[in-house]
């Protein structure tokens, strides 16, 4: 199992900057990709940014040039520096890990985080 737990959302003006956190226990020696997807109201859920256990890195076309993913495996953490934020990048963000075991892929998620983007 495992266990990934976010932080950092909140309301911000457009132009303005965040950066969520999601934290990750349990079994991750196994994940071999984490992400963060958005789920805007009325809108399927979405992947924003991920990477790979071999360091591949894809951005939505939407954010790329203004979120950028990061890990610290230290610590077990990946991050998504969100900025030039606009009102379409409202939603809730979920942090998002795979685990492979015996051959079959595992995805677990987060609760979520808001994130709403407003003047």
């Amino acid at each position: 199992q495992v266990r990934l737990v976010e932080s950092g959302g909140g309301l911000v003006q457009p132009g303005g900057s965040l950066r969520l956190t999601c934290t990750a226990s349990g079994s991750i020696s196994s994940i071999n990709a984490m992400g963060w997807y958005r789920q805007a109201p009325g809108k399927e859920r979405e992947l924003v940014a991920s990477f790979t256990s071999g360091g591949s890195l894809t951005y939505a076309d939407s954010v790329k040039g203004r979120f950028t993913i990061s890990r610290d495996n230290a610590k077990n953490t990946m991050y998504l520096q969100m900025n030039s934020l606009k009102p379409e990048d409202t939603a809730v963000y979920y942090c998002n890990a795979g685990r492979t075991v015996a051959g079959i892929l595992y995805h677990y998620w987060g609760q979520g985080t808001q994130v709403t983007v407003s003047s």
